[in-house]
């Protein structure tokens, strides 16, 4: 809520720049993922998973210490957290400092051979798979609803495009088996970096361990245990074997890429509801007291589809940043990532999370106007169906070249109406009215059926629905029925 001031207006909140991707759009899981009541939470849970292995391999950690830490694992003070930065101008340490303070037993251990990037890439780490564990159940329900849409209109013939113009007939459901390919192979992507994430663990300040040999007093052992045992709590099957003083910013590209990839594959299915919804044939869902524009009353704007792209545009642009960030770590490492990981991390993920909620929106309301996409058909078909018409002529006896003159010339002159005159596609009544024509006039219905253009459609939709989606669905089924309440 907004901090009210005695006078009724409102604080400071409405005097500095607040980012949309919260204020506006991202939903509360993942807003509260790249909080920094989640950050610095993570901070002290690790400190806390240090301590706990310090102690069961030997080192001087008593139980008091590590209870009392964990009493006070929720209670940051932030105030004091920021005072202390603002003295030390180190992050962490003022996070050392402030946790110490509310835990003065635990003090002299916490953060014990440690370095900041202990908490800060380990924290970050937690992060990324959190958010693609957050990511992937919006994907799923996407996928889900598109599939329904998909397996209803598989057998509904529609105009094809290419270089948007018309062609060969398909079917409303064929074409969103494109769209779902494409997201299917975004779901394999996401699955695949969330399972390549590793977590940094237990390395030291350029990633040698030597703070905690020293610990130990040489015993290689016990440190390779103390790694292993604080990857496990922190909930990783596996940790990078070799770090510098963070783990490689490589991971930050392949945690990054398919969030990326998938702002294009979301772009592009946008933009094609964008272009249909201008032909009438398919609208994402309007509200009954929705606006689309303050001065032309009768509009239906695609809001919700121009949100995504314009949202999608900014979710691919933000690839460049981590490309751009490894390529520059010197060394064991440089401190120029960090300022640039803060914006580029979160607003990743909370940009992926935006469109995905607003496309489950899209798909679950999609209209479609088959006597419109009818309408199409028919003033486009005569010229499509002209090769069977041939085949037709030829059959009943007629001569393939003294046919296809007849078409040709036929088709010319409604193509002169079509274009020049504003009339619509007069080819079949030309057809009719020829006495040539005359031995198929009893099956030009037959031959003209929309659904006799439309190839193996609906059987390549039923398999692939069948194959490739629903088992790719299996893992979220207890989450698939979620809806989600958009903010428009």
């Amino acid at each position: 809520g907004y901090q009210v001031t005695e006078n009724g207006g409102c604080g400071d909140e409405f005097n500095k720049y607040r980012s949309p991707l919260v204020s506006r759009y991202a939903s509360k899981e993942m807003a509260y993922n790249f909080s920094d009541k989640k950050k610095f939470t993570t901070w002290r849970k690790l400190w806390i998973y240090l301590a706990k292995a310090e102690k069961a391999l030997g080192l001087p950690v008593t139980e008091a210490q590590v209870a009392e830490m964990e009493s006070h694992a929720e209670d940051i003070d932030f105030a004091m957290a920021a005072e202390e930065e603002s003295k030390l101008r180190h992050d962490v340490m003022a996070h050392v400092h402030t946790f110490a303070h509310c835990c003065p037993t635990a003090a002299p251990i916490i953060h014990l051979g440690a370095t900041s990037c202990y908490v800060g890439d380990n924290t970050d780490l937690i992060m990324l798979r959190d958010g693609f564990d957050i990511l992937l159940p919006k994907l799923a329900r996407v996928i889900d609803r598109l599939s329904k849409f998909a397996e209803k209109y598989a057998g509904l013939p529609t105009l094809g495009f290419t270089h948007y113009q018309p062609a060969q007939l398909t079917t409303v459901g064929k074409r969103a088996c494109l769209w779902l390919q494409d997201l299917a192979m975004d779901m394999r992507n996401l699955q695949r970096a969330r399972e390549d994430l590793r977590f940094r663990g237990v390395k030291g300040t350029t990633g040698t361990q030597a703070s905690f040999l020293q610990l130990f007093q040489g015993d290689h052992d016990k440190v390779e245990d103390l790694d292993r045992m604080v990857t496990e709590m922190a909930g990783f099957k596996k940790a990078y074997m070799v770090t510098g003083q963070t783990y490689s910013r490589k991971v930050d590209i392949d945690s990054l890429s398919p969030l990326a990839s998938m702002g294009a594959t979301i772009h592009k299915i946008c933009t094609d509801i964008r272009l249909l919804a201008n032909l009438k044939e398919i609208e994402e869902p309007f509200e009954k007291e929705q606006i689309g524009s303050s001065a032309m009353p009768y509009k239906r704007n695609p809001m919700r589809c121009e949100r995504c792209c314009s949202l999608a545009r900014h979710l691919i642009a933000l690839l460049a940043d981590p490309l751009q960030t490894a390529s520059v770590q010197w060394l064991e490492r440089t401190l120029d990532d960090s300022a640039n990981r803060r914006i580029s991390l979160p607003e990743s993920f909370l940009t992926a999370d935006i469109i995905l909620s607003t496309l489950q929106n899209i798909t679950e309301g999609l209209v479609v106007y088959p006597k419109v996409i009818e309408r199409h058909i028919h003033h486009e078909l005569p010229f499509m169906a002209t090769e069977n018409i041939i085949m037709a002529m030829v059959k009943a006896g007629g001569n393939r070249q003294d046919c296809h003159e007849k078409i040709r010339v036929l088709s010319q002159q409604a193509a002169t109406v079509v274009k020049q005159e504003g009339g619509d596609n007069d080819l079949l009544a030309r057809v009719q009215a020829d006495p040539y024509f005359a031995p198929i006039l009893g099956h030009l219905d037959n031959i003209l059926d929309p659904k006799t253009f439309i190839g193996r459609a609906p059987q390549q939709v039923a398999r692939f629905l069948s194959e490739e989606v629903r088992p790719l669905l299996e893992p979220y089924k207890a989450e698939i029925d979620v809806k989600i309440e958009l903010e428009l």
